[in-house]
């Protein structure tokens, strides 16, 4: 029975005649606006259940052809075996993982020229009062540093890592790999280590390959200036050193990979692609070693990527320390073994950059102040400990 509905007004009357087709009359038992509200909420309903119907049948249909609609970072990618997933929260409070995803975590941290910080951390540098917090603290007395500490992402290697990000700092990452465990101390040039070393790597890829520009930056380097103002404009790959050999442009230059400034391009893809597979060709090399040795091959040339070695005198390190206190922008704890001896240099060290602040500007200017470091980071103890791998080897 199709239903008709049409209301006869009377001009003095609040009363409405409604009819349905077969005869049937309602005439004089609802008023005037309880009967055009029922005919307008009955026709509202209909049309939104022939609506909801047309959409699930639209999405029976695309599931039958298998069609999906895709998270922004929904990815794998099979050449490197690594998976980008993100554990849930160990607190009480739940936590919508939406927020924490790569490409709002990026954007939310991005300056305006789509430039970001990036740092690792995994559990053992992430407890209390280790090398995180002296990490930040450093961005906090620096020289024009406290302004970037809202545009650094710290990329958490394991769950407790990121549920102490949570707690001390705005933008967290977690990337955790399945089946690998990077909680622990990764011990130099360890299979954990090297795990560590080259799932950076592509992981750098990925975030060139979405648009930003980065300076990725170990969180054991104390930042102490703004380092943007010694960059060079026409680089597109520029990395800090052990030795610098005077010459920004030099091969000849020892890289370090644990601090670089990367511009979003062709050509810097290219190269990260390059470097990661590279890891086949010389394997049981960390990312480092293998720079060296590809840094002087022509793909470097085909591509035509703009490679720069940074001073030592602005970013120094304790196998190279910057020798003026006016200049040094980043220091260091490389040439190190052992995180206690970390610990302990870089505490001196902060201890040294705080005193150097403490100064009256005419004895800043002087330049008479002087790292005490390293101490337990000597070279003697990085030989020391290459001298016991090689005997363990041999063993």
């Amino acid at each position: 029975m199709r239903l008709k509905c049409s209301g006869q007004r009377r001009r003095r009357s609040s009363w409405t005649t409604f009819r349905f087709s077969a005869g049937n009359s309602f005439s004089d038992m609802l008023p005037d606006s309880s009967a055009f509200i029922f005919c307008r909420t009955l026709v509202v309903a209909l049309f939104f259940a022939a609506v909801s119907l047309s959409c699930f049948i639209l999405y029976r249909a695309s599931e039958s052809v298998g069609f999906r609609l895709l998270n922004s970072f929904d990815s794998f990618d099979p050449s490197s075996g690594l998976r980008y997933v993100f554990p849930s929260v160990v607190d009480d409070s739940p936590l919508d993982s939406d927020e924490y995803r790569l490409e709002r975590v990026l954007k939310d941290a991005a300056m305006q020229d789509r430039t970001v910080i990036l740092t690792t951390l995994n559990e053992a540098w992430a407890a209390p009062n280790s090398v995180i917090d002296l990490f930040l603290e450093s961005f906090r007395i620096g020289d024009r540093t406290r302004r970037l500490l809202n545009h650094l992402v710290i990329i958490a290697l394991d769950q407790k890592a990121f549920s102490r990000c949570l707690v001390i700092h705005t933008h967290c990452f977690a990337l955790v790999t399945e089946g690998v465990d990077f909680s622990q101390e990764a011990y130099f040039m360890t299979p954990g280590y090297l795990k560590m070393m080259w799932r950076r790597i592509d992981f750098l890829r990925s975030v060139l390959e979405m648009g930003y520009n980065f300076i990725f930056t170990d969180a054991d380097i104390m930042w102490f200036r703004d380092p943007f103002p010694h960059f060079y404009l026409d680089a597109d790959f520029q990395i800090a050193c052990d030795h610098f050999s005077g010459s920004s442009l030099d091969l000849e230059n020892r890289p370090n990979g644990g601090f670089k400034f990367v511009r979003s391009n062709n050509r810097s893809i290219e190269f990260y692609k390059f470097w990661y597979s590279s890891r086949e060709t010389y394997p049981g090399n960390h990312d480092q070693d293998v720079l060296n040795k590809i840094k002087n091959d022509s793909f470097i040339t085909d591509i035509d990527l703009k490679m720069r070695f940074l001073n030592t005198a602005y970013f120094g390190g304790l196998c190279e320390p910057s020798k003026d206190f006016n200049l040094v922008c980043t220091m260091h704890a490389n040439c190190c073994f052992g995180l206690d001896s970390k610990l302990h240099d870089l505490r001196i060290m902060l201890q040294d950059w705080k005193r150097y602040l403490s100064l009256p500007l005419s004895l800043k200017r002087s330049s008479i102040s002087s790292w005490r470091v390293p101490w337990n980071c000597s070279l003697d103890s990085l030989h020391r400990y290459d001298s016991a791998e090689i005997d363990a080897e041999q063993g």
